[in-house]
């Protein structure tokens, strides 16, 4: 366990900013703020696309093309106007399904999104409002409830191969990978967040990790 987590301090110490990075998502800030690009970020990366080469910059895209819209705006723009920023007719559903069930967890689309996430929980998910969504699977679920303020981790890919890498081998099945690796974050300084978005980056050079860094400063 000390070589595991002297590994990951080494793969933390690449990537300091992401402390910073980790604070803005629990408050739900990114994208400034605005809730609706959150929701169409967490919709597309289940598509499985590069996050920091196609998934941010489409929804810088979004933002830039329709501003800093609400929720129920962004269920108002025709499906025509989306598709010039991005052309998959699942990714939207999804991210309209999403929105339209956020809409009444508050009145400010934040307070959606932040009592959603606290309400959430992982035993269950599929149960859920967001989770029985088409489309939303454990990924999409975890990244908004980590976006609404909850420290959890993804269960993807990355993560997973990062982890496989630290400790030559991580559970199976998606929930005790989760709970693993909050557990393992209780034996380190950082959070889950933070080690889930550290693998993000670390399987990249050390340039492509400024580049994504800063690419990541807008969203």
């Amino acid at each position: 366990m000390k070589t595991a987590i002297a590994k990951i301090n080494s793969y933390m110490e690449r990537v300091p900013e992401v402390r910073r990075l980790c604070e803005r998502c629990l408050r739900t800030e990114r994208y400034d703020g605005n809730v609706a690009a959150m929701v169409v970020d967490a919709s597309f990366v289940s598509i499985g696309l590069n996050y920091f080469n196609v998934i941010v910059p489409a929804v810088l895209r979004f933002k830039e093309t329709f501003g800093d819209i609400s929720l129920s705006e962004f269920l108002e723009i025709p499906e025509d106007k989306l598709f010039s920023i991005w052309k998959n007719r699942r990714s939207w559903r999804t991210a309209r399904n999403v929105a339209e069930a956020l809409l009444s967890f508050g009145k400010s689309d934040r307070e959606m999104l932040r009592n959603w996430a606290s309400e959430s929980s992982l035993d269950g998910w599929k149960e859920d409002v967001i989770g029985r969504i088409k489309g939303v699977g454990i990924n999409t679920y975890q990244y908004l409830r980590m976006m609404g303020g909850i420290d959890t981790v993804m269960p993807d890919k990355i993560v997973r191969k990062v982890f496989t890498e630290i400790f030559g081998s991580v559970p199976k099945k998606d929930i005790e990978f989760i709970k693993w690796v909050e557990d393992i974050s209780k034996k380190t300084e950082y959070r889950s967040i933070e080690l889930c978005w550290m693998t993000w980056f670390v399987q990249y050079d050390d340039l492509k990790i400024k580049k994504y860094l800063q690419i990541m400063e807008k969203a």
